[in-house]
């Protein structure tokens, strides 16, 4: 993977935790943590669509490896939302 691969993978992590930010309802922090809920919504947004058999939809492809688009924007709203119903919640006990 070159350093440009790398800044477009980055791009497009930050790209996809933005979305779900946005969707999700629940926007914290800025363009780092954008980047990382685009990672991990990349990455429970594949095992979901794994588990549930559904097909691969816009893949990023960059070097030898690939970005799942659809799948990391809906993983990091799940993740948004699961964040923001705990956030609430802890706020409300205090």
């Amino acid at each position: 993977m070159t350093w440009v691969d790398f800044l477009l993978l980055l791009l497009v992590a930050g790209v996809c935790g933005a979305i779900g930010q946005a969707i999700g309802g629940y926007s914290r922090g800025g363009c780092l943590a954008s980047i990382a809920i685009g990672f991990i919504g990349a990455l429970i947004g594949a095992w979901l669509a794994r588990f549930l058999a559904l097909p691969e939809l816009f893949l990023f492809h960059f070097g030898s490896g690939s970005f799942p688009i659809v799948w990391s924007i809906a993983g990091a709203a799940l993740f948004v939302a699961l964040i923001g119903l705990s956030a609430r919640s802890a706020r409300r006990r205090i």
